[in-house]
């Protein structure tokens, strides 16, 4: 049997990371994956080579489409530092679907199950989260120039702030933590790292004035 088309090979790849996800690498069988991706012994090897190269085929379309959300989240025409806040701010508030997955993140994961051991793996959760981190740091970079920041403000290290914020809110989201207890995690966290949002400021102003 051939290497199967694009089309195939997204959905295998799809199967097998939530067989991964569901058990991690090591607890997962071959006749785990020949089960979730309905391919026998040799397609699978014919496709992807062993487990190990179909798992890092995995995390590789994860961490891709992990980027294009971000990226996607991170658009618009707003004033950069409004994106920065209203994507902590989608963190607190998963969408429907995903409520009760407590999966947690498929990289964070895969990452502390096998990057002390495997090189291929932990080059990948750096390289993905360097990645992450650079997002923040462009919308930073903006929020600098528009004048929301100050003009000695470290961009490189609130970056890597912030990512640490946004992946501990996305893991709290993920044990059940209520969503205000998230959101006031974030807003606290962008207060200090990035100031008071405008409504906040007026909002402690009037309290100052009664």
């Amino acid at each position: 049997m051939g290497r199967p088309r694009k089309f195939e090979v997204e959905q295998v790849l799809e199967a097998a990371r939530d067989q991964f996800w569901e058990k991690g690498y090591a607890a997962t069988s071959l006749d785990d994956l020949m089960r979730a991706t309905g391919l026998g012994k040799g397609s699978l090897y014919a496709a992807f080579g062993d487990k190990h190269q179909l798992f890092l085929a995995v995390l590789d379309a994860y961490a891709a489409r992990r980027l294009e959300v971000l990226r996607a989240a991170l658009g618009g025409d707003a004033k950069a530092i409004d994106r920065l806040r209203n994507l902590f701010q989608a963190a607190a508030r998963p969408p429907e679907a995903t409520l009760g997955d407590t999966r947690g993140c498929f990289l964070v994961n895969s990452a502390a199950e096998l990057a002390s051991h495997d090189p291929e793996v932990q080059k990948r959760a750096r390289e993905t989260f360097a990645a992450l981190e650079d997002l923040f740091v462009e919308l930073l970079e903006q929020a600098r120039a528009e004048g929301d920041l100050g003009p000695d403000a470290d961009v490189r290290e609130l970056g890597r702030l912030l990512l640490a914020v946004h992946q501990g809110m996305e893991f709290l989201a993920k044990t059940g933590l209520e969503r205000e207890a998230i959101e006031r995690i974030g807003e606290a966290a962008l207060e200090k790292l990035l100031g008071a949002a405008p409504a906040c400021r007026e909002a402690k102003g009037r309290r100052r004035q009664t």
